[in-house]
């Protein structure tokens, strides 16, 4: 089934239907209490005085469809990266293309910003997504745990 997509820029204006699809992705990763991220805290890391993360916003009928959220990363060995944290779109029209243009525009920035990597990651088990990625000739890495502090931990640590 073929529908008219548009992707664009992201607005300070598509934060809430922005959040509402990280929740809902969140729901689909079977982990929603972990979004504690708020529309006040997307509004000021996207579109405050200094902006954390770049979007695009995926459109059908008027309709918030899919969003990419990306930001510029730096590689010591490598040098600048695009760090694609989140393509999303809704359940209902997963894999009618929309997740292909907004990687493809994500891959775009990538390349206008000279870009040495397009680096992500992907849950082991979302086959559906690792079938995507492998689409695209992805080398995936299996030498390298993510690791992560959490809030609280640095508030301790730190």
């Amino acid at each position: 089934m073929a529908i008219a997509v548009t992707i664009r820029y992201g607005t300070k204006t598509d934060v809430p239907g922005m959040l509402a699809l990280v929740k809902e992705l969140a729901t689909y990763e079977r982990a929603p209490q972990e979004v504690t991220n708020t529309i006040e805290m997307m509004e000021q890391d996207g579109f405050g005085n200094q902006p954390v993360f770049f979007s695009r916003i995926a459109e059908s009928n008027g309709e918030m469809v899919g969003i990419a959220i990306f930001y510029i990363a730096y590689s010591t060995w490598k040098g600048k990266c695009v760090y694609l944290e989140d393509i999303i779109v809704t359940e209902k029209l997963r894999g009618s293309g929309i997740g292909k243009l907004l990687f493809n525009e994500v891959g775009k920035f990538a390349k206008e910003q000279e870009a040495q990597q397009l680096r992500w990651h992907v849950l082991e088990w979302n086959e559906p997504a690792i079938t995507f990625y492998k689409k695209y000739n992805t080398s995936f890495d299996t030498e390298w745990t993510t690791c992560k502090l959490m809030k609280e931990q640095i508030e301790t640590l730190f």
